[in-house]
């Protein structure tokens, strides 16, 4: 399973880093491509131990199928980090902001979920289940939002479609943390 102690550095990093500058850009998007790799490599791992494990906390597939959905969480903040470094977007607009405290939120849950999952307190995982799609419809109202003011405020088209991007990218990262909330309450109906 990706480690959430990584899973925990790489959403701090994402929200808290303080981008002000086209460097500060580059330093970001190669740091979250960096943790990025270490998720893939720590999939590849998973699935390696998956098949020599005699005994698992839950089934294999399960676990196979939670393992892909959390690094699909990555994959989306690391595609974010480069798209912020491709358009050029050093200041993040409100909407950004709300994005990245809904997504911020949906993967502590996330986080909780995971460790009920693994010490078999499933029953508790629904109600987490449940906050994490709240994030997500939250991400669709941002999502909304957002587009509205972009297309009724801003003439530039460079801009539309720089800021369009990240909104969309954001917008997949509260889409995959959904899709985790849906794996974990498939896990939790098989298994309980």
């Amino acid at each position: 399973m990706i480690s959430l102690l990584t899973y925990t550095k790489v959403r701090t990093f994402f929200a808290s880093y303080s981008i002000s500058s086209l460097d500060d850009l580059h330093t970001f998007s190669d740091k979250m491509k960096e943790y990025e790799t270490t998720g893939d490599t720590m999939v590849h791992k998973m699935i390696m131990e998956l098949n020599d494990a005699f005994i698992t906390p839950i089934e294999r597939e399960d676990m196979l199928e939670l393992t892909n959905r959390l690094d699909d969480v990555m994959d989306g903040l690391e595609q974010t980090a480069f798209s912020l470094e491709i358009c050029q977007i050093t200041h993040y607009d409100e909407y950004m902001l709300k994005f990245i405290k809904a997504i911020q939120e949906s993967t502590v849950e996330i986080e909780k979920a995971v460790d009920l999952v693994f010490d078999k307190k499933l029953k508790d995982v629904r109600k987490l289940a449940i906050k994490i799609k709240d994030y997500e419809s939250q991400c669709d109202e941002v999502y909304r939002e957002s587009l509205i003011r972009l297309f009724q405020e801003e003439t530039d088209a460079i801009k539309i479609i720089r800021k369009k991007q990240v909104y969309e990218d954001l917008e997949e990262i509260a889409d995959n943390c959904q899709s985790v909330a849906n794996t974990l309450e498939s896990i939790v109906m098989k298994n309980a």
